[in-house]
C-alpha cells in the first residue's frame, strides 16, 4: 500500500464529493450546534469536514486551549534531528476561515442533560452533537515515583510541543558517555511503535553527537509493535547502545527517583542522566468529567463514534475504546471523518454512508530507514473490526525503506493539510 500527500487528499477530497448531499436545516433553535472538544487529528478534521460539507448549514465551534498544535507524530524526527520544532506545529487560522469558531479555551464541564460545554474563560456553550478528541491524559502512580510534577525533571514528551523541546535539550546536555533511560508504558498506549522509534531516534542523534552513550529501555511487555523491525535496525546501526530489558527480566517492575536522578529495575538502582517516563495512559480528562468513559476509556458504537453511554457525544481517537484499531493520528483522522459524515447527516438529514476505516503507522530508525504497520476496518455492532492488514518485511532493501520513508513524508503533509486546510 503507497500513500503520498497528492494519494491522502484526493482520498479526502472523494470522500468530502460523496458527502455534498443537500442540507436541511434541523427544527427547534436555528442551526444546528456541533461542540468539538479537542483541535488535533480527530478534532480538527471532524470539525472542518462537518463546517465544509455542511456549506453553513451547522455551526461547528472547535474549543482547543492552545493556539500552536503540535503532532505527537513526526515529534520523535524532531528529536533525532530530522525535524525543526516548527516543522510540526500548525496554527488554527485556515480553520477559522474556513467556518469553524475555533475558541482557545480550557473545556472544564459537560453538562448532558442541558447541552451544554463549560470553559474555564466562563463562557457556556450549547450543542445539538459534542464531539470530544481530547487525547490522553496518564495514570495516576503508574510509575513508582513519578508524577507530573516529576514531569520536568523526567519528561514524559508524550504530548508534543514543550515536553518534547524539554527532552531534546536534556540530550543535548548530557555528559560524555551518560546513561538514557526510558519506562516505557503498558498496553493500551498512544502510537504503538512510538517509544520504539523514539528510541531509534535518540541513538541516531547520540551516535552522531555522543557515541559511547547508553540507552536502556525498561518495558512492561513481553513484545511491542515491530518488534523484529526495529531489534534489526537497531543491530544494524546502533550495536551494542541500546538495552532492551522486557517483562520477562523485570522491565515492569521499575520505580524512579528524579530527585537523585535513579531508576531501579527489578531491585537493580541505575543512576542516569536523562531518564523519559511514559506512562500507562486513560482518556483525557475531559471525557471523564463528561460521565462517557468506563474509567479509563470511552467505549464507542463503531457505527458512528457516539459513545455507548450517549447518543449525542462522540469520542474519537486515542481517548476512544473502539475495537481493533490502534491509538494513532491516522486512526483518529479517519475516525473523525465516519463521525462528521453521522453527526452531519443525524443534524441535516443528508446522506450516512457506511463507516470504513483506515491506519498506518510509519517509523524512522535511521536516515532513509522506514518501516510501516497498517490495516483496513469495517464497523460491526461489536466493534471495530480489523478487515486487513500489512506490515514491512525484516531485510527489505535499502531502496524499499526509502521509498517508506519519503511516504510518510507525503502522508504527513496530506493528513495535516486535511485536519487544518
Amino acid at each position: 500500500m503507497k500513500l503520498d500527500r497528492r494519494a491522502f487528499m484526493g482520498t479526502s477530497a472523494a470522500v468530502a464529493a460523496a458527502l455534498a448531499a443537500p442540507m436541511v436545516r434541523a427544527a427547534g433553535h436555528g442551526k444546528p450546534r456541533v461542540v468539538v472538544v479537542g483541535g488535533g487529528a480527530g478534532g480538527a478534521t471532524a470539525a472542518r469536514y462537518i463546517a465544509k460539507d455542511s456549506k453553513g448549514a451547522v455551526d461547528v465551534t472547535l474549543i482547543e486551549p492552545t493556539r500552536t498544535y503540535y503532532t505527537c507524530f513526526f515529534s520523535n524526527l524532531y528529536l533525532g534531528g530530522f525535524k525543526e520544532i516548527e516543522d510540526i506545529g500548525h496554527s488554527y487560522g485556515t480553520l477559522a476561515a474556513s467556518g469553524v469558531n475555533v475558541v482557545h479555551d480550557w473545556a472544564v464541564g459537560v453538562d448532558r442533560g442541558a447541552k451544554t460545554v463549560s470553559l474555564a474563560g466562563g463562557a457556556t456553550l450549547g450543542y445539538d452533537k459534542l464531539i470530544l478528541s481530547p487525547g490522553i491524559d496518564f495514570v495516576d502512580g503508574a510509575v513508582q515515583g513519578w508524577d507530573l510534577s516529576a514531569q520536568n525533571a523526567m519528561p514524559h514528551a508524550y504530548k508534543a510541543g514543550s515536553q518534547t523541546e524539554l527532552l531534546k535539550a536534556q540530550l543535548m546536555a548530557m555528559p560524555e558517555g551518560g546513561t538514557f533511560a526510558m519506562v516505557a508504558p503498558p498496553n493500551p498506549y498512544r502510537c504503538p511503535p512510538g517509544p520504539y522509534e523514539r528510541i531509534s531516534m535518540i541513538a541516531h542523534f547520540l551516535k552522531a553527537n555522543n557515541p559511547t552513550a547508553k540507552i536502556i529501555v525498561a518495558d512492561p511487555k513481553p513484545k511491542f509493535s515491530k518488534m523484529a523491525l526495529f531489534q534489526e535496525g537497531w543491530a544494524d546501526h546502533y550495536d551494542g547502545m541500546i538495552d532492551w530489558i522486557g517483562e520477562e527480566f523485570g522491565g515492569g517492575d521499575v520505580s524512579v527517583d528524579p530527585g537523585a536522578m535513579t531508576v531501579t529495575i527489578s531491585g537493580e538502582e541505575t543512576k542516569v542522566d536523562v531518564c523519559n517516563v511514559i506512562p500507562a495512559m486513560k482518556a483525557g480528562r475531559i471525557a471523564d468529567i463528561a460521565g462517557v468513559t468506563d474509567g479509563k476509556w470511552a467505549p464507542v458504537n463503531a457505527a458512528d463514534m457516539s459513545t455507548k453511554a450517549d447518543p449525542d457525544v462522540y469520542v474519537l481517537g486515542d481517548a476512544s475504546q473502539q475495537g481493533d484499531m490502534p491509538k494513532s493520528g491516522f486512526s483518529a483522522n479517519s475516525q473523525a471523518k465516519v463521525c462528521a459524515n453521522a453527526v452531519r447527516g443525524a443534524l441535516t438529514g443528508s446522506k450516512v454512508f457506511p463507516a470504513r476505516f483506515s491506519n498506518t503507522c510509519w517509523s524512522l530508525i535511521d536516515t532513509n530507514d522506514g518501516v510501516k504497520v497498517g490495516a483496513t476496518y469495517e464497523a460491526t455492532p461489536e466493534k471495530i473490526a480489523k478487515v486487513d492488514g500489512f506490515i514491512s518485511k525484516t531485510g527489505e532493501s535499502s531502496d524499499v525503506r526509502k521509498a517508506t520513508y519519503e511516504e510518510s513524508e507525503g502522508w504527513y503533509a496530506g493528513i495535516t493539510e486535511d485536519m487544518f486546510g
